[in-house]
């Protein structure tokens, strides 16, 4: 099997993963949404992005530096593998300990400074969350490193399913929003279970052979742990800090809008979400092989296929965000319109990073990429406590958007130092696509207001779909016969 057919295959296995989860969590966002009031709703992922800065700590960069020397030494010498588990998983278990820690003594502040006295509960149960969460990342990133992509896939179907079924069982039983988060915390306890079990077998066959420790190994996983860890704090702070500040200046009920408007945002980029994770360990064993040509194309194509697809798509999400708010999460949301529209050009933004990013962590550039996240980041928390009291929740959409752009060149200016890119090729390629999404908007804004109802809102969603998908055939850059040999 050549390198293309096994990303091809591993790609298969993780866009499937990401399709179903993708789905499962649509349906868990607006099962809540529909469940909850908008409050409820909003105290809801206002304590999970709470969570989130503690899982900062709780993971560091650990996971992804032992995956990055898995990659490297399954090729090279797999006797060092147990070693390497074992190290970043001693180091985990102590973050873990840590974060959870802060956050039982430092609840009650947390509670004051938001002026939500009923998040209490939420933050408590929030220490096992953290736990739990940080363990399965932990799972997903070493199990990367050993390309062990399909069995990730399986691992994420179970853990978003399983949440689906228990969060809405518990809120459907008349637990709430706190039954919500009872769900999610059974949830990643069967999935980490299940991975860990997993992980212990596929490390058991190289433990009788393992030899000593290479010298130096540790300090080399958790020296490259600090720049991933700095890039992984300004993700905090792109994704996390703004929801936070929103709850701080806002209102449980702004945060529902702009929470809302970031899982549709998530739900669109799952293609590139199961991409981008397939080939981000090929990126580092294909440098160390010396095939930098061959995964130069890959990367081409990757990026070229993920701007026809998310170019168009973040256009026609501008158009029909009105009418699909109202008709999926209810008039109660529509204060989530705006903010959408404006996170469509951070999904098209998304593109891009997600088959780049985290394959510099592979390449080698992991220092690299945490100095553009750390510097754009920061910029996004002044520009997050500029806007928000100013215009809004609609201002902390507007400095994600200004921020993750920069980041996003940034990014793709690394890769090109590393890879041999032609950038006329992409340019023009980037012209084509250009006018492909600019007639597709054009049939698209002439029949938005003739939606009234699902069936209207389906049938232009379909007849933007065909435009796209005729004219992409026709200027070559959707071959048919590819597509169904990927597909199938």
């Amino acid at each position: 099997m050549t390198l293309v057919d096994d990303l091809v295959s591993r790609f298969k296995a993780q866009l499937a993963s990401e399709v179903v989860t993708a789905v499962a969590g649509a349906v868990l966002i607006v099962g809540l949404a529909r469940l909850l009031d908008p409050d409820g709703y909003g105290l809801l992922f206002l304590a999970l992005s709470v969570f989130g800065v503690f899982e900062l700590v709780a993971r560091l960069g650990i996971a992804r530096s032992a995956g990055r020397y898995i990659s490297e030494y399954k090729e090279t010498d797999p006797t060092q593998l147990p070693h390497i588990v074992r190290t970043a998983l001693l180091v985990n278990v102590a973050t873990i300990g840590i974060a959870v820690l802060t956050l039982i003594v430092s609840y009650r502040y947390i509670v004051a400074v938001l002026g939500e006295p009923t998040l209490a509960p939420f933050l408590l149960l929030g220490a096992v969350f953290i736990a739990l969460g940080a363990s399965i990342t932990f799972l997903q990133k070493v199990l990367q490193g050993f390309e062990a992509i399909e069995f990730v896939a399986v691992l994420e179907v179970i853990g978003r399913i399983s949440r689906l079924v228990l969060a809405l069982g518990l809120v459907i039983a008349g637990f709430g929003a706190l039954g919500a988060l009872w769900g999610y915390v059974l949830s990643a306890l069967l999935t980490s279970a299940i991975g860990f079990g997993y992980l212990y077998r596929r490390v058991r066959r190289f433990r009788e052979s393992a030899s000593t420790i290479e010298p130096g190994l540790r300090r080399r996983i958790v020296e490259y742990a600090v720049p991933i860890t700095a890039t992984n704090t300004a993700r905090v702070l792109d994704k996390r800090v703004d929801t936070l500040l929103v709850g701080y200046f806002l209102s449980p009920v702004a945060v529902s809008y702009y929470v809302l408007a970031t899982q549709v945002v998530k739900f669109v980029e799952t293609p590139m979400s199961a991409l981008g994770f397939t080939l981000s360990p090929t990126f580092g064993a294909q440098k160390a092989a010396g095939n930098v040509g061959e995964i130069s194309r890959i990367y081409e194509t990757a990026l070229v296929n993920a701007l026809l697809l998310y170019i168009p798509a973040g256009a026609g999400m501008i158009l029909v965000a009105e009418p699909m708010v109202h008709l999926v999460f209810g008039a109660e949301y529509r204060g989530a319109v705006v903010v959408l529209q404006v996170l469509a050009l951070y999904a098209m933004l998304q593109a891009v990073t997600k088959i780049t990013g985290n394959g510099l962590d592979y390449l080698g550039r992991a220092r690299g990429r945490a100095v553009a996240r750390g510097i754009t980041g920061l910029l996004n928390v002044g520009l997050n406590v500029a806007l928000i009291p100013t215009i809004g929740v609609v201002g902390a959409a507007v400095a994600t958007v200004i921020t993750y752009g920069l980041y996003t060149a940034a990014n793709v200016y690394i890769v090109a130092q590393e890879l041999e890119l032609r950038a006329t090729f992409l340019l023009k390629h980037l012209g084509v696509i250009a006018i492909i999404a600019g007639t597709m908007s054009t049939v698209v804004f002439a029949l938005v207001g003739y939606i009234s109802g699902w069936f209207t809102l389906a049938l232009v969603v379909v007849i933007g779909g065909l435009v796209w998908v005729v004219l992409s055939v026709a200027t070559g850059l959707l071959e048919v016969r590819k597509l169904v040999s990927v597909a199938t």
